[in-house]
This record gives structure tokens, C-alpha cells and sequence, in this order.
């Protein structure tokens, strides 16, 4: 089976994480990526633990990428690189707005030759506006687009980081998406275009509660909405769990499910209104009954009863040893003989076309021999001249930072 990119050239100037996991999607959907670093390489090189030499968290976002690694600031690594977005179909780039047009490799200056390029850009703010040329990274995102304050505001505590960079993440997933979509658009009008991701933007769209916060907030309205309301309940073995929906709207379904609709006779408990303005009482009930429920397998089958959902509290090592995961080949092996490198299979299931992660990670500059000579006609001899040189890089897995 093919898959449904097959064909399409990925140039990649990003780093990190945005746009590293842009480009990775990509490349899972059958696109052919070539990876250009500066001299010092991805930061994520830097990264811990490593395998082989290869940064397992660097491995995640960029395993079968072709990797080249070029020093941008010498006119012969311009010259390099502007070859390759002349035969790209996609150029993908996260760096400030204006720094690659200040290295000639801005849309503008690149289109003339390949008309048909899609042009991706994601920052922190967007190309223009005041705030355009800020260094953005996704704490800070996740800082001021309210993404904090929401949570300890909702949760009740002290303002703290997030533990996962949504923001990048989302903005490369969004990115993704719009690049296909560029891609579906020039398969009719035969022109590319420039694409810009901001990642506040995107932070705004992806929580789902921008626009109830626009309109005044939730208030003293209640519904059943709301993961910040899900209960969070200790089982007789230990076991943590929790339970969608707010037991306050939600609280005769657990009645049946305790099998004490007395309960509901309590004036605390009675109404809607009584249970908001005592939620630690209401929570309290729920987790006394908990305390007594012997296993998951028994607490899942009582709020099922009611047709709710349940799920316990696991770390990622433990979720990945559930048999779904297994079944579902959740996890795939991408390092080399004896080096094993377990990375999370890409969660698209095509029925007609072969996608998802595959090849294998490369040390920085690994593919500058094959890459340059396959698609540049640059022939071995000079690549290693140029090497010498310091206009290209490749590093051996015993080399820091390789």
C-alpha cells in the first residue's frame, strides 16, 4: 500500500518541538523529510537518556527524517539550502518571523523559483503585529493565553507550569493540517502559498472554553461539563480513579450507583444549587463510598450501570503496559540491532494506506552525502570538502552532541 503523501518533499528548518512534530506527522502520512540543523544541531540532541548515541526525546519527533546540517551563515550553506526548497514540495520553519527572509530563504524570495511551494511558518504570535518578533516558547503560551490561570482558577491552588507543551504540540498538529490542506488546494490550482501558525492562536482555539470565558464565564450555571470537575476517588485497594462529568449535576445517577437514594433527601445534597455551595461535602460522600469499592473492575462496572465512564490514574510506563496497548501495537521499535528505541506509533489507522512511524533516527548530518547527491548532484569528494570546511556538519554517535 501507498500512503496518502507519498511523493511530497518536506524541507525542515524547525527545531524542538512545534515544528519538529508538524514535520514528524508528515513524514507518518508518507512524506519523504530532510532534516536541515545548524552546526550545534536540533537542542534537542542535548537531551537525556540516549541510545546508540541518539536522544530518545529527540528520537520521538524526528525518527525517519534524512538528516543534513548545514551552517546557514556561509553563502555556499545558503546556496545549499535554497537547492533543496527549489526541489521541495513543503518547507516547514520555526524560527522568528524575519529570520529566514534575512537569510534569503524568506517565502518571498524562494517562491519566484518553486511557485508551487507551500510554505509553513509557525511562532510564537504570528508573522506580523506587535508582538510578532517575542521569543515564544510553549510555558510562555501557555502563561499568557490564560492556560494557567484557568487551571489554577478551576482546580483551586497556586498558579504552576504545565507539564506538557501543549502549545507546541497542538501548533505542530494545526500546522500539520494546514499544510495537507494547502497540498489538496495546489492539486487544483497548481499554486503554493504561505501558511502562518500562531501558536497563541492555536492555544486560544484548542481550549475549549475561550469562548465561555469571552462571554462572561460559567458563573453560577451549572452543567455537566468541565474535565476540572471530574471527581478524583480512592478505591479499597488503592487504586486511583476518576469519573467525566460534575458530580453536582450528575449526583442521582450516583445515588443509583451507591444504591442511596436517601441521599438525596439530605438538604446538603438535595439540589443542584445546595451541592455547588458544599461541593467538599458532596465529594466527601462520593469518597466514602469509593474507600469501600473492592477493585477498578468492581467501580467501573457500578458507574457503568449509570453509563458513566471511569479511568485510573496510571504514569505512561504503566498505561503502555496494558494489554490495548500491545494489541494495538501502541509502541514501536525504530532503533538499530541490540539498541533498542520505543517510540509511540502514530495513533492514525489508514484502511487503504500504509502510515505511521518508521525508519529509524540519524545523527546530525548523517544523510549529507546521500541527500546532497541524490537531489543537488553534489558529488561525494565536495561534500567532504565542505565538511572540512564547516559549511556542512555530520557528527558520529561517539561525538557530544551527535
Amino acid at each position: 500500500m501507498t500512503a496518502p503523501l507519498d511523493g511530497i518533499r518536506v524541507v525542515d528548518f524547525t527545531r524542538v518541538l512545534s515544528g519538529p512534530s508538524c514535520t514528524k506527522a508528515l513524514l507518518d502520512l508518507g512524506a519523504e523529510v530532510i532534516k536541515v540543523e545548524p552546526p550545534e544541531g536540533d537542542l534537542t540532541r542535548s537531551a537525556q537518556p540516549r541510545v546508540d548515541g541518539i536522544p530518545v526525546y529527540f528520537a520521538q519527533q524526528n525518527c525517519g527524517k534524512r538528516c543534513v546540517s548545514i551552517d546557514l551563515r556561509t553563502e555556499r550553506g545558503r546556496e545549499i539550502a535554497r537547492g533543496l526548497i527549489d526541489v521541495a514540495d513543503v518547507v516547514v520553519e520555526n524560527y522568528r518571523p524575519g529570520v529566514m527572509g534575512k537569510l534569503g530563504l524568506g517565502y518571498g524570495d524562494v517562491s519566484v523559483s518553486n511557485p508551487g511551494l507551500v510554505y509553513c511558518s509557525i511562532s510564537g504570535y504570528g508573522q506580523d503585529g506587535s508582538a510578532s518578533g517575542r521569543r515564544s516558547y510553549a510555558p510562555v503560551v501557555h502563561a499568557e493565553m490564560g492556560v494557567m490561570e484557568f487551571a489554577a482558577r478551576k482546580l483551586g491552588g497556586d498558579i504552576r507550569p504545565e507539564a506538557v507543551s501543549h502549545a507546541d504540540l497542538y501548533s505542530g498538529l494545526q500546522a500539520a493540517l494546514a499544510v495537507t490542506a494547502a497540498l489538496v488546494q495546489r492539486g487544483v490550482t497548481g499554486r503554493g502559498q504561505r501558511i502562518d501558525v500562531s501558536m497563541a492562536e492555536v492555544v486560544l482555539q484548542a481550549t475549549e472554553w475561550t469562548a465561555v470565558e469571552v462571554a462572561g464565564g460559567e458563573g453560577e450555571r451549572l452543567h455537566v461539563f468541565g474535565s476540572f470537575h471530574a471527581p478524583v476517588l480512592r478505591l479499597a485497594d488503592g487504586t486511583t480513579v476518576v469519573v467525566p462529568g460534575d458530580p453536582v449535576s450528575t449526583f442521582p445517577a450516583w445515588c443509583r450507583v451507591m444504591e442511596r437514594p436517601e441521599l438525596l433527601d439530605d438538604e446538603r445534597l438535595a439540589t443542584p444549587a445546595a451541592r455547588h455551595a458544599d461541593r467538599e461535602h458532596l465529594l466527601g460522600v462520593l469518597r466514602e463510598w469509593a474507600a469501600t469499592v473492592p477493585t477498578f473492575d468492581a467501580f467501573e462496572a457500578a458507574v457503568g450501570t449509570q453509563r458513566m465512564a471511569a479511568g485510573t490514574v496510571r504514569s505512561l510506563v504503566d498505561a503502555l503496559a496494558e494489554p490495548w496497548a500491545d494489541e494495538r501495537g501502541a509502541l514501536v521499535d525504530v532503533g538499530a540491532p541490540g539498541a533498542p528505541i520505543r517510540l509511540p506509533r502514530s495513533p492514525f489507522r489508514f484502511s487503504d494506506a500504509d502510515v505511521g512511524t518508521h525508519g529509524r533516527p540519524a545523527l546530525q548530518g548523517e544523510h549529507n552525502p546521500e541527500v546532497l547527491g541524490e537531489l543537488l548532484g553534489i558529488a561525494a569528494d565536495e561534500v567532504a570538502t565542505l565538511e572540512d570546511a564547516g559549511v556542512l556538519i555530520r557528527r558520529r554517535a561517539a561525538d557530544p552532541g551527535a
